[in-house]
């Protein structure tokens, strides 16, 4: 009998440890940064980042238009003012998930901390915010590379957080995603061709096309980035070479090969001049 009761409590042990729990608070002091992911049995975990990339928003070069906008926006929100969700959109490589980082570094002293999802498990979004609402700290929500297909779960409860919840929003969670789309979701010429009304097409066909573009309308500021030009990219090849510790002789020799390390690549982004500058620095190392 005893042998009974052992063997049924551990599998009770086994049974519980596999039903879902509500999302515990983590250690907040831990770190600035933040991950969400679920675990093994579907149970959601926030953990702390440990080594957050340092960047600061003077690294971050030709950019400056889009860096006022999120930082005046960001420093609102830390002071407790009105502030806006945000959706940054444009050419790869040009410093959206950067800005991001830089600026939660520079409000990390005034409370700020930041949250990392990936679209997978934005459907627990709202348990992220409750668990957040009555903390003293604010949260950026971050989500990069934000894109959807049709029927994507998460899509539905990002839309309620932004905008379409019954419950109010939280004062203390602000959601910065960034995307390569503005309207987050693929777009079909079929869907311009369906405003031709058949005897078995869309009643009001207009209303697929408002349904695509409406969660992009929830983010209260858009915020845009271009592919940089050949001057602007060597500009930033040099800011990233000086604070690599490259010479300014060898800054000045390195421009030949920077646009071919770009032409080779096929692109001019911040991010492949920062690529450059890391092998160049390296193979000139004193």
């Amino acid at each position: 009998m005893q042998l009974f009761l052992a063997r049924a409590e551990r599998l009770m042990e086994r049974i519980e440890a596999a039903l879902p729990h509500g999302l515990e608070q983590p250690d907040w002091s831990r770190s600035i940064a933040f991950r969400y992911r679920r675990g093994r049995h579907g149970q959601g975990v926030i953990a702390p980042i440990m080594h957050v990339g340092a960047i600061g928003l003077d690294d971050l070069k030709e950019i400056d238009s889009q860096k006022e906008k999120i930082q005046r926006n960001t420093g609102q929100f830390v002071q407790g003012l009105p502030a806006n969700n945000v959706l940054l959109t444009g050419a790869r490589g040009t410093g959206k998930s950067s800005l991001i980082r830089a600026c939660l570094h520079a409000y990390a002293a005034q409370g700020l901390r930041l949250i990392e999802v990936d679209k997978d498990e934005l459907v627990d979004l709202p348990d992220i915010v409750e668990l957040v609402v009555s903390r003293p700290e604010k949260f950026v929500v971050f989500c990069d590379d934000l894109s959807f297909e049709s029927n994507e779960p998460g899509y539905k409860a990002l839309k309620s957080v932004l905008d379409g919840s019954v419950a109010a929003a939280s004062p203390n969670v602000l959601i910065y995603a960034t995307s390569n789309r503005r309207h987050l979701m693929p777009e079909y010429m079929t869907e311009n061709l369906s405003y031709t009304h058949s005897t078995e097409g869309e009643v009001h066909p207009g209303e697929v096309v408002e349904e695509k573009i409406s969660l992009s309308e929830r983010f209260g500021l858009w915020v845009s980035f271009y592919p940089f030009n050949q001057e602007e990219y060597l500009q930033i090849v040099t800011q990233w070479l000086r604070a690599l510790g490259v010479t300014p002789a060898l800054i000045d020799a390195a421009r030949p090969e920077a646009l071919v390390w770009a032409l080779e690549r096929g692109s001019r982004s911040g991010r492949v001049a920062w690529q450059f500058a890391r092998d160049f620095a390296g193979r000139h190392a004193p």
